[in-house]
């Protein structure tokens, strides 16, 4: 078989083959789906944190080297904990309804948004 860069044209048109959407195995979706939504939930609430934590004013006790990190990696952390308890904010659970089941929602029927007239 001809060789490109070292790989086999027959290894590069099998991975092809099995990156085109026809090509895929059906897998878990549905739980590849709610990790996908409890990730994202974890990164909207960490970056919330952030931006909450932006708010407070900066004293002079508080400087101290690798504050900025260390803050970070705790924000991580409390977002993913908060996202892994009881459902977290609901984000989660909104985004599996949206996007579960082909756009059907989890219960297989389409999502309905009712306007309210706030005047």
């Amino acid at each position: 078989m001809e060789e490109l860069n070292g790989l086999s044209i027959g290894l590069i048109s099998r991975r092809v083959e099995t990156n085109r959407p026809e090509g895929r195995q059906p897998g878990n979706s549905e739980e590849k789906l709610k990790k996908a939504c409890a990730d994202f939930e974890s990164i909207f609430i960490s970056y919330m944190l952030k931006t909450m934590r932006r708010t407070i004013p900066q004293s002079g006790l508080n400087k101290f080297p690798g504050k900025d990190i260390y803050t970070s990696m705790v924000d991580q952390k409390v977002a993913e904990d908060l996202a892994k308890r009881g459902g977290g904010i609901g984000l989660q659970k909104m985004l599996l309804r949206q996007l579960g089941s082909g756009g059907r929602g989890l219960e297989g029927k389409r999502v309905r948004y009712q306007r309210t007239n706030n005047q």
